[in-house]
């Protein structure tokens, strides 16, 4: 029997995500092995970020690590977008290395929602996540997350910026009010959260979606394995 043209895309899809699961898992057996190795838990993998997002998607990896906070206020930098990514990223990492008296691989990560040129940071207050989600309504943005890894035995350090598209549906106001009346805008760039109620907005993710959700996987699998080489 012919098998349907959409059945057997479908398919193909599943098998490439199921190939694409079983390198993850691969990649993240070789870096857990790699940092056991290095010193087992005296060479640890250290989180620069407090975002629940970013701990979220460590835990789903099955990497394992620690949080230490940063302490970086996220005052405006010079440069393109996604050189203000990298910056943050990097100013977040180095704040961590600094203050770590060890050896150890510090991940500094800082994500940014640009709009016609416009970066878009966390919102001030509800009038500014107003604003930002009127801005972002029937529009297509992009997303930018810096990604900084830093050895602290070698003094490697990698610097990566991975952006992906984002359009959302016309919102009306009754919508963005409902939303923000949760609460859950004020501690995210853009003003939502793709992981949560913010998901109801999106109608087109086009690259990687945890770069949406604040942290590129894919980049940091393969930044964790070069800079434990």
């Amino acid at each position: 029997m012919k098998i349907p043209y959409d059945i057997g895309r479908a398919n193909q899809t599943n098998q490439a995500a199921h190939a694409s699961q079983v390198n993850q898992a691969g990649m993240v057996n070789r870096i857990n092995s790699k940092l056991e190795k290095e010193g087992g838990s005296a060479f640890p993998l250290l989180l620069a970020s407090t975002s629940p997002r970013r701990k979220e998607l460590l835990h789903r990896l099955g990497l394992k690590f620690t949080v230490i906070p940063s302490l970086v206020e996220e005052n405006d930098v010079p440069g393109l977008p996604e050189e203000k990514a990298r910056t943050w990223a990097l100013l977040k990492a180095e704040a961590v290395a600094r203050r770590f008296n060890g050896d150890g691989i510090v991940i500094g990560a800082d994500t940014i929602v640009v709009l016609d040129g416009r970066v878009l940071g966390k919102p001030r207050d509800e009038e500014d996540a107003r604003k930002m989600l009127g801005q972002l309504s029937g529009n297509t943005h992009t997303v930018i997350t810096g990604l900084a890894l830093i050895n602290t035995r070698s003094g490697l350090r990698i610097g990566e910026a991975v952006e992906s598209k984002v359009s959302f549906r016309t919102l009306s106001d009754e919508e963005i009010d409902s939303y923000i009346a949760t609460g859950e805008p004020m501690d995210k760039a853009g003003a939502y959260g793709i992981q949560e109620r913010g998901a109801g907005f999106v109608t087109h993710v086009q690259g990687c979606y945890t770069n949406v959700v604040g942290l590129p996987v894919s980049c940091l699998l393969t930044s964790l394995e070069k800079i434990l080489t």
